[in-house]
């Protein structure tokens, strides 16, 4: 055999040894790894339910409830944040805004009045209300009956801003003032207008 023809053998089992290996490692890293989001089935009342705390200047109604469902913390979710809250008449959520992620609200029961952007409506149930990051909004629930909704985020970081603001089920409310409140949005990536934020140098 020549020694051309000897060099193409070996060039051509090279190249098949580097195809098999290369293929092996896409093969390896393909299944999903034990760290991935866990499938979840949850009944209305099953999650991770929470108090909000007190605020000391009065900007919030005290002690009313949500439950967050889907997180890097529940079930290992990397990309999407959901739970679910509910609006006692005359109940708001102040003014505040994402920065870096998109949010949908859907409106499950009752009327809010939602201010989004340069928009304001009252939405009614089975309504929906898109928030793209960095859009200012509020709503109050102006209605007679509470306001069931469902909150998505498209990526984690606010529910540490919900978890800062808030005690686990069954523990009593702490307070909270505007500079504890100013440092939980920080945790997630967020700024209310009462308070608007000053980019941080890290």
């Amino acid at each position: 055999m020549s020694s051309k023809a000897v060099c193409g053998v070996f060039a051509t089992a090279a190249l098949t040894m580097i195809g098999l290996c290369a293929f092996s490692r896409s093969a390896q890293s393909s299944p999903r790894s034990e760290s991935d989001a866990k499938p979840l089935l949850l009944e209305k009342n099953e999650g991770e339910l929470r108090t909000r705390r007190i605020h000391t200047d009065n900007s919030a109604m005290p002690a009313y409830e949500f439950m967050l469902k889907v997180s890097p913390k529940n079930n290992g979710s990397q990309h999407l944040v959901l739970g679910t809250e509910e609006l006692a008449p005359g109940a708001a959520i102040q003014k505040h805004r994402h920065l870096v992620q998109d949010e949908i609200l859907l409106i499950q029961s009752g009327t809010a009045h939602v201010w989004l952007g340069d928009q304001e409506r009252d939405i009614h149930a089975g309504g929906l209300v898109f928030i793209p990051s960095v859009t200012w909004v509020s709503l109050k629930n102006t209605g007679t009956e509470p306001v069931s909704l469902t909150f998505i985020f498209s990526a984690p970081g606010f529910e540490d801003t919900m978890r800062c603001n808030s005690v686990a089920a069954g523990e009593a409310p702490t307070q909270i003032t505007p500079e504890q409140q100013r440092d939980c949005a920080h945790e997630g990536h967020a700024e209310y207008a009462s308070r608007p934020e000053q980019p941080r140098n890290e």
